[in-house]
Parts: C-alpha cells; sequence; structure tokens
C-alpha cells in the first residue's frame, strides 16, 4: 500500500473520529428547558450554535429520555428552517424573518446575536411557578430574560420579556415584543375581535395562510376601540366550544399593540405579540430594565369552552381585584339626567334606589367645573371641583343623603383628560399631549393628560385621593376614558432631553404607577373600568380595578351576543351589565341579561309603574339568591 495514501486515509479517520466526537459533545451540551402546565407543553433546547429554539409543543412529556427524542427528531437546519423556530428572534446578523426584538446598540451598531446563558425555575407554590430564560449577545453586554409563570392546574401561562444592557450610553429598542411562539405540523384558524362604539368584540374567524396576519392598534389611549388584543388561535380545525386544541390569549397592555400571526413557508406558525413599535423607538440608559407587557394564554385539547373557563378561572383566583368576593349592584343617573341636574334632583334620585333594592348611586359625568361648568361635554374636564351651582353643599352632602336612604354612594371621573375650555387647560398647557407647532384636533372636544410627566401623575392621583380624603364613605369610582391620542407629542420629554417615541410607552406605564399608588392607599375601594364602552378591557388594568364596562350598547338582544364573546377572556364579575331603556323587549328579559355579570340599572325609576318598582326589587332579590353562581360559578 502506498505510504502517503495510508497517512492520508488515517489522517481522515482522525478527523471524523474527532468530528464525531465533537458533535455528541455538543449535543450532550444542549440545553433542554420545559414550560410544562398539566395538560400542555412548549419545549425548548438549544442548538450546536448555542441559539435557543422551541422544537415541541403537545401533551406533556414525561423525561429526559422523551426529551431527547424530541430533539433527535427535530431536523435543525442552519440555512432554512432553523432560522423560523428561534424562542426570541433578534434581526441583523443571521435572521431574515420577522424579528421579536429590533435594537440600535449605543454605538449605533443594528445588529443583535442572542445566545442562551443560563436559565432557572422558581416553585411559588404547588400550582404556581416561574422559569427564567437569560439570553446574551456575546459582543455587547446586552441581554434578555424571557419569563414565564405557570399555573399548572389552569393551564395557563403568562409570558413577558424583561430586556437589560450595561453599554455605555442608551440603547435604541426598535421592537421588543413580549413572546414569540412557535408551533408547527398543523392547520391554524385565527379568531380575532373587530369592533366599534356600540359594535365592540365582534368575533371574525379566519384560516391562517402563508404571510402574516396583524392586529394591532395605533390609538394610544381608548386603544381597543376598534380592534382588541384578544385572540383565539385553533389548531387543526375551526374552533367549537367543546373539542379541540385551542390557545386563547391576550396581550395584558392598554396601549397600543400589535400581534403576528405569520405562517412561515413550512406551513408552521410563528406567534409574535407585544408593544407595537409604530413611532414607540425606546431609549433604554445603561442599568435600566425595560419589561413588556404580558401575553396571557389558556391552553385547553377540549375546546374554547374549557380554556375560557380556566382563563376565568385564573383570573378570579390570581389576577382581577378581589375576583373571588363581591360586587355592588348600583342605579346609575345618566340616562336619567345627563348633564341636567342639581343636587335636589340627584338626592331624590336616591329613594328610587332604595326602592329597588340597589346597594349603591353612581353620580355620573356633570358634577364639577364653575369657571367653566361642566353642562355638556365640551368644557370643566380637569377642573375638579364640585359645580357650586349644582351642589352647594357639596358632595359629602350627597354622601349623607344617600346613607339615610340606605344606599351607599360612588362618583364618575375622567381624571386622564382635559378639555381646552378649563382652568386646568389655561394654568397647564405644558401637561397636555398636543403638537405646539399644529391645529389641536379633540376627539369629544378633549385632549389627553401627558401621563409620561410625573406632575401630571401625580395631579392624577391626586384627583381620586382629595374624593377619599373629604369623603372617606365614597364608596365606588368610575373611571372614564373617551379620548385618542392625536398629536403625539409631550412638553414634558422635550424638556428632558428624552425621545418623543418614548410617549405612547411612558404614558402607559406612568397610567400604572397612578393605579398602583391608588391602590397601595385605597386597596379595597370597588373601581369601575370604562373607555366609552370595551376600550379597555385587559388583566394588567384588572390588577388594579375589580370591574369594567363592556359596551354602551346595552340594546338587550345585541348585549347578549357581546357579554357573551367577553366571557370568552374574562369572568362573568368583571364586566357591568346595566338594564336600561334601549331596546323593546320586556322589563323581565332585559333584567335577566343584566344578571348575567354585575347587575346595574341605568334607568328612570320615577318612570316606572309600582309594578315595575316590585318586579325590579323582587329581580334584585333573586339576584342576591343566584349572583354568587354568576360571580363564581363554571359558565
Amino acid at each position: 500500500m502506498n505510504l502517503n495514501f495510508e497517512k492520508s486515509c488515517i489522517k481522515k479517520c482522525y478527523l471524523i473520529v474527532n468530528l464525531l466526537f465533537m458533535t455528541i459533545q455538543l449535543s450532550a451540551q444542549k440545553v433542554t428547558i420545559p414550560i410544562a402546565t398539566d395538560n400542555h407543553m412548549i419545549l425548548m433546547q438549544t442548538d450546536n450554535l448555542n441559539r435557543l429554539r422551541t422544537i415541541y409543543f403537545g401533551k406533556p412529556l414525561q423525561n429526559q429520555s422523551e426529551f431527547e427524542a424530541v430533539g433527535f427528531n427535530y431536523s435543525y437546519d442552519e440555512n432554512n428552517s432553523g432560522i423560523y423556530n428561534s424562542s426570541y428572534t433578534p434581526t441583523g446578523t443571521w435572521n431574515l424573518s420577522e424579528p421579536a426584538i429590533q435594537v440600535k446598540h449605543a454605538d449605533g451598531n443594528p445588529s443583535l446575536e442572542l445566545k442562551y446563558s443560563s436559565h432557572k425555575k422558581e416553585q411559588i407554590d404547588a400550582n404556581t411557578s416561574i422559569t427564567s430564560i437569560v439570553l446574551k449577545d456575546p459582543a455587547y453586554p446586552f441581554e434578555v430574560v424571557l419569563f414565564y409563570k405557570i399555573w399548572s392546574k389552569e393551564n395557563v401561562i403568562e409570558q413577558w420579556t424583561e430586556i437589560r444592557h450595561n453599554e455605555k450610553k442608551a440603547v435604541v429598542l426598535q421592537k421588543y415584543a413580549s413572546a414569540n411562539l412557535y408551533f408547527s405540523n398543523k392547520d391554524f384558524y385565527l379568531t380575532s375581535f373587530q369592533g366599534e362604539y356600540l359594535k365592540e368584540m365582534q368575533p371574525i374567524e379566519t384560516k391562517l395562510e402563508q404571510g402574516i396576519r396583524t392586529l394591532d392598534s395605533k390609538l394610544g389611549t381608548r386603544a381597543m376601540l376598534l380592534q382588541t388584543p384578544n385572540f383565539i388561535v385553533s389548531f387543526g380545525k375551526p374552533a367549537s366550544e367543546n373539542e379541540g386544541t385551542v390557545l386563547l390569549g391576550q396581550l395584558a397592555w392598554s396601549g397600543n399593540f400589535k400581534l403576528d400571526f405569520e405562517i412561515d413557508s413550512h406551513k408552521n406558525l410563528r406567534l409574535i405579540t407585544g408593544i407595537n413599535p409604530f413611532a414607540s423607538e425606546y431609549a433604554l440608559v445603561p442599568n435600566e430594565t425595560f419589561k413588556t407587557p404580558s401575553l396571557i394564554y389558556a391552553l385547553s385539547d377540549n375546546g374554547m369552552g374549557e380554556a375560557s373557563r380556566n382563563l376565568q378561572n385564573w383570573a378570579r383566583k390570581y389576577r382581577v381585584l378581589d375576583g373571588e368576593g363581591e360586587r355592588l349592584t348600583l342605579l346609575n343617573n345618566w340616562e336619567a339626567t345627563y348633564f341636567d341636574f342639581d343636587e335636589n334632583k340627584i338626592s331624590g334620585l336616591f329613594k328610587g334606589a332604595k326602592e329597588i333594592g340597589v346597594d349603591l348611586f353612581l353620580l355620573d359625568d356633570g358634577w364639577f367645573g364653575n369657571k367653566y361648568p361642566r353642562n355638556n361635554d365640551d368644557a370643566g374636564l380637569g377642573d375638579w371641583q364640585e359645580n357650586k351651582k349644582k351642589l352647594p353643599h357639596g358632595l359629602g352632602y350627597l354622601v349623607k343623603e344617600a346613607k339615610k336612604e340606605g344606599v351607599k354612594f360612588g362618583i364618575w371621573i375622567e381624571p386622564e383628560m382635559v378639555n381646552p375650555k378649563s382652568e386646568l387647560y389655561e394654568k397647564h398647557q405644558d401637561w397636555v399631549i398636543r403638537q405646539p407647532e399644529r391645529p389641536e384636533i379633540y376627539y369629544r372636544n378633549q385632549l389627553v393628560l401627558d401621563l409620561s410627566n410625573p406632575e401630571v401623575q401625580n395631579f392624577v392621583f391626586g384627583i381620586v385621593d382629595n374624593l377619599f380624603v373629604k369623603n372617606p364613605e365614597l364608596a365606588f369610582i368610575k373611571w372614564d376614558c373617551n379620548a385618542v391620542i392625536y398629536n403625539a407629542y409631550s412638553a414634558y420629554l422635550n424638556k428632558k432631553g428624552l425621545p418623543q417615541s418614548n410617549l405612547y410607552v411612558d404614558y402607559i406605564k406612568g397610567l400604572y404607577k397612578v393605579l398602583g399608588r391608588i391602590r397601595a392607599k385605597y386597596p379595597k375601594v370597588p373601581m369601575m373600568l370604562c373607555s366609552g364602552g370595551g376600550g379597555r378591557g385587559e388583566y394588567e388594568f384588572l390588577k388594579y380595578f375589580t370591574e369594567f364596562w363592556p359596551s354602551d350598547d346595552t340594546e338587550p338582544l345585541e348585549r347578549i351576543f357581546l357579554q357573551w364573546n367577553y366571557s370568552y377572556f374574562f369572568p362573568s364579575i368583571t364586566t357591568d351589565n346595566h338594564v336600561t331603556d334601549w331596546g323593546k323587549q320586556p322589563l323581565k328579559f332585559r333584567v335577566d341579561v343584566a344578571s348575567m355579570g354585575k347587575l346595574g340599572f341605568d334607568i328612570v325609576t320615577d318612570h316606572l309603574s309600582e309594578k315595575d318598582k316590585q318586579f325590579c326589587k323582587q329581580a334584585i332579590s333573586n339576584y342576591h339568591s343566584f349572583k354568587e353562581v354568576v360571580w363564581h360559578g363554571d359558565q
């Protein structure tokens, strides 16, 4: 045999053995991370380049050998399929698909690589755990931590991301998703919930085809007016109530959102959700953490009904303020008086509240403003002093008069907003979101206050605080929000030398800060979240509010469908349903529909016959006999 040929063969064999050994070593070093509830599992694994991939979704796997079998069966192709199933997809390096994160480093470099660094699991209790996974850029002191909070019994996962760095200057976050999920080998159907004022939560189901289907909002506040961050994905076939695998989810965020559902070239689904990056590049300074909002989702192999019940049970127990507690039935004066009232007219309505047997009387819009009295919706917002002509003895008098009739007293506010016709606007234009070089654009004759500004946060907190300091027996707050953001510009951010693109994010974070302060001081007072209808139903807000107003549409036939669609995502105890004069149905029908949540009335009791008054009183008594089932039972 030729000696050189023999040496060449030996060298090649040695090389092959070494390559095999290295491959085995790399394979042995792969890290596998299960995210598991009682009935479902998402499995992630590092690849040969130490990037984190999602390799499995399905029924829980039992042991390491099953994990390895899934990993062995998973084919990784660096130049093709591997680009799609990243657990958190960066951009500017190897990735050519829709990213979960896009940044510009302090030195201007727009590329990002994320490699697995470590992970840990913290067991909070027998049902609850948090897994955190640290991903780091090998070239920059920049890291992303993926969080997965699990409620095993309910099959609910809350997922969010925290981003931080230690670069010399601010890093610009151009996109910063909350979650990047991946599902393979199925047909996928999406149910989204579109709408408009008086037509909220209208379901549309579509089969997802190759390409991207986007749900988003750019409204700033009242962000869910036209489209919601609630969705249902069904696997293999259209969603049904009692069968099939479904993911029922919501991005818990009250501002601009973006949800991308992408069917890739392999017919698999990539789901990327988070704050809408539109006009929202965010300057993240060194050593601070940017926490994204949560994607919350329930999983079921037995259809939408089971998934929604799991989400409702989770919400009552773990998320909604006082979710396992009580709610107050009420009578609202809005449709009885609108803006046209005085203290005699209002106190005269207390008797009607007593006669039909509700717990609380709610005074709605129109009670404030003196230089610019709130006699219609074009004046007074921002001036939160009792109107002396309407209420010469103040709110305290009404609280006491209501108490004499045996009912509690609540109040309406819209503290994030201002009318240009107000003392607040005259004194503090710098507190208003408005472009100084452009004509002002109004929505319902009002503008939005700049809650990125700590002074404005203090002002809004003070509105609520002053009401309770002056009226300790005040029993209820209705918090409204009727405007969207036009001409987005913050004088505060400009003064601080901060980018205007921080505004949409810092507004919502500022609002959550205010609500946190309110709940720290007043933890128990029930508060209704209103936004001209269902513009703000989401689970970050429901940490602070006991309930929300689904729609101004109270026509009972239409309301049935609205309440049903909301029920996929929210327990009945969170939805406020009022009996009004809308619709031509009998009073009993209107009461029955409103009783499928938290019951209230918005009627003129003096216009009711004695027979109808007695019926309402009996209906409320009946409601108290079965409300526990409605509020806390399985639907």
